[in-house]
């Protein structure tokens, strides 16, 4: 990826929506308060400011698929989520495989010294971060692997 790009990542949940923002692939993404959602329904105005505030030009959002590649009903209502977000803000909406990112999530914040609190502690957020992440990864490895046209 040669020139940035404004994302927003999305831990999509039935009470908690995790929020992260990344341009630039070799830096960390920025843990935004995560947003309430009464299930699964965010509140599409605060959604609207995080998209003005941080000029996203395109979402993240994790699909949490079961561990034997199964769609998950969770998986499901993530994926209506990215859809909805796609066609209300009129951006790409991209997925990724998120199974595990809360589990590392809580890794990650314990490891830098965090309590178990975790909707006190952002675990939702550093999930989305993690969740941009793996979706800069897989864009770099694509990108990788494209042949060279001579």
């Amino acid at each position: 990826m040669d020139k940035p790009l404004n994302l927003l990542g999305f831990d999509f949940g039935s009470k908690r929506i995790g929020v992260a923002f990344a341009s630039n692939p070799h830096t960390q993404p920025v843990v935004l308060a995560p947003i309430k959602a009464q299930d699964g329904i965010p509140s599409w105005q605060i959604l609207e400011g995080l998209v003005d505030e941080w000029q996203a030009q395109a979402f993240v959002v994790g699909i949490p698929y079961n561990m034997d590649g199964s769609i998950s009903e969770m998986a499901l209502r993530a994926r209506k989520f990215a859809n909805r977000m796609s066609a209300r803000f009129d951006c790409p909406c991209y997925v990724v495989d998120e199974r595990l990112s809360t589990q590392a999530a809580k890794r990650e914040h314990l490891e830098a010294g965090g309590g178990t609190d975790w909707k006190k502690h952002g675990v939702d957020g550093i999930a989305a971060g993690l969740i941009l992440q793996s979706w800069f990864n897989e864009t770099e490895h694509r990108l990788s692997n494209v042949p060279l046209l001579e």
